[in-house]
């Protein structure tokens, strides 16, 4: 069986990681079930800054955390080096097209070795998309040579960018080339972090390594001067970034505090790519499971973003059908939703989230209502964990339970995992088990042959509750280019703040007929998906004053390390 495990819309402080790893470690060592979690590996960009890591909590943790949070083993910068230097032959290419002739560039493009010109097998690849049917170097005609030398990228409209592991916001915005030796070829770009690599988006979706090849061939980089996509293949680099990645497609086996399996794979953020962790992970999961074990996989931040992308995109691109969606409230979170103060990582918690509020809470549990009407949109069972904090009340947990039972929740139910392992989630292990059993009627919320202005229509009004999209001329444009070229047919992947069912963080609740504003729309066509931004989504983290750099040290005596949480 595979169940997603999603949330409520949270608070910055995350409201659940912990309760997957809780929840493997009760379906493996209370009710004796071969089961395996898979997790997204994180960036140590956030562990660096001020969220911490994502190894879950108190007794429902992945071991060792230290490994797990920092870098583990080289996948996400190895997702860094194949981004850069895909970006470096890019400038590169545009400098030589710029100061060459098409003969020069030809012959530099096709060098004779010991006498003899012979296309390498990606620039043969490159000659068939031109509809060019040659073999011999000696046989193209000067239009030929010339159209297959001069990519003629537009500088202004390059959409590849470089990206680093590290939360460093000034490089949101830079400019490159001022160096004299690049002829004052400058222009505009910006660093990513390295997890918003659609590079990390392909890892998470590829089946394998001819799938990865092929996705990391198709992936467009910039359009030419008469608006045509240009590709990773067209330059050159497929093959090397394939040897980059080699390893990186294998997910890295580790353990709960109590022995259970962890497959630890990509990690695409949420907000920005499809928040899931591998198709890999989950295949070679299920397969060691087996028929009658369970698969728990994460699905990042709220229904209306992780779980729509998991559905959506992922079981599309995978075809596997869920049988359960496990999704986390807290009782913190439902409070902030019912106009409670805010909530401010690395701030302590307000009055009203430390003592019995029940008035409060009952105005935020529409958020988790609307999650559950979104889990139960693709006939799927939704389990509800209320994921308990010490200073939550038996009265606030039984409004929330018949609250989540009265929406149609297959069940609701309290889970002590961070105080108690899996033994506090015996219950939810139990009632996963009981919704696993009924038969699936899972269905897709789209049709990728619809257009993409309704697939995101779709999404806005069935995940988010919104009235209508508003999309301005450039995204209207965008959209326009990517049908014209093809692309009209890949699902959608909405990059919207996890803060909010709405396109702005500070709207809390479950706000109803809400006008969404589409701002910007990219597209990742190796991962095989259209990106629309929704409310200005930074894709490279900042630094707080205080980060928690200050408290993380290395031991030198014992060698361990300090400070990390």
């Amino acid at each position: 069986h595979s169940c997603s495990c999603s949330r409520i819309t949270p608070t910055p402080l995350g409201e659940g990681k912990s309760t997957l790893v809780g929840l493997v470690q009760a379906l493996t060592a209370h009710k004796r079930c071969n089961s395996i979690a898979c997790l997204r590996q994180p960036s140590q960009g956030p562990t660096f800054g001020i969220k911490g890591g994502a190894a879950g909590g108190g007794y429902s943790q992945v071991i060792p955390m230290e490994d797990f949070n920092l870098h583990l083993t080289g996948d996400i910068h190895a997702v860094t080096a194949a981004n850069n230097l895909l970006a470096a032959q890019l400038d590169a290419r545009i400098f030589h097209e710029a100061t060459q002739t098409d003969q020069a560039l030809y012959e530099r493009l096709v060098p004779a070795v010991k006498g003899s010109r012979k296309f390498a097998p990606i620039q043969l690849r490159r000659l068939k998309r031109l509809g060019i049917e040659k073999t011999d170097p000696y046989a193209l005609t000067p239009d030929e040579i010339r159209r297959f030398a001069r990519l003629n990228i537009d500088p202004h409209n390059v959409v590849w960018t470089r990206v680093l592991d590290v939360n460093d916001r000034y490089l949101r915005k830079i400019t490159i080339g001022l160096s004299p030796t690049e002829k004052n070829l400058t222009r505009d770009t910006s660093f990513a972090i390295s997890v918003s690599s659609e590079i990390m988006a392909i890892l998470a979706l590829a089946t394998g390594l001819e799938d990865m090849k092929q996705r990391l061939a198709k992936m467009v980089v910039a359009f030419d001067k008469t608006g045509a996509p240009v590709t990773a293949d067209d330059l050159g680099v497929t093959g090397s970034m394939m040897v980059l990645l080699k390893d990186a497609i294998e997910p890295t086996l580790m353990q709960t505090l109590e022995g259970t399996p962890v497959l630890v794979h990509a990690g695409p953020f949420a907000n920005i790519a499809h928040g899931c962790s591998s198709i890999v992970a989950d295949d070679i999961g299920m397969k060691l499971a087996g028929k009658r074990g369970y698969v728990v996989t994460e699905a990042g931040f709220g229904s209306d973003i992780g779980m729509e992308k998991f559905f959506n995109i992922k079981c599309r691109a995978s075809g596997k059908v869920p049988n359960a969606v496990v999704l986390v409230t807290t009782v913190r979170a439902l409070k902030m939703h019912g106009g409670g103060p805010i909530v401010t990582a690395g701030a302590p918690l307000r009055r009203e989230y430390m003592s019995e509020n029940l008035d409060l809470l009952e105005k935020g549990v529409p958020n988790l209502l609307k999650h559950i009407e979104n889990g139960l949109k693709y006939g799927v069972p939704v389990v509800v964990a209320i994921n308990a904090h010490g200073t939550d009340t038996a009265a606030e947990h039984e409004l929330v339970r018949k609250a989540a039972k009265a929406a149609g929740a297959f069940e609701a139910l309290v889970s002590n995992h961070w105080a108690k392992g899996g033994e506090g989630a015996a219950e939810l292990a139990q009632a996963v088990i009981d919704a696993c059993n009924r038969p699936s009627e899972f269905k897709l919320l789209y049709e990728v042959d619809m257009s993409i202005e309704d697939k995101i229509i779709r999404i806005a009004k069935e995940m988010y509750g919104a009235g209508t999209i508003e999309l301005n001329s450039k995204v209207r444009d965008a959209i326009r280019l990517y049908t014209e070229k093809g692309f009209g047919k890949l699902p959608i992947c909405m990059a919207k703040t996890s803060m909010s069912l709405t396109g702005d963080p500070s709207v809390k609740g479950a706000p109803k007929d809400f006008k969404l504003v589409i701002n910007d729309i990219c597209l990742s066509a190796g991962a095989g998906f259209i990106v629309p931004m929704c409310g200005e989504i930074s894709k490279m983290p900042g630094l707080p004053t205080r980060p928690s750099i200050f408290d993380i040290d290395l031991n030198t005596e014992t060698g361990e390390i300090e400070g990390l949480f």
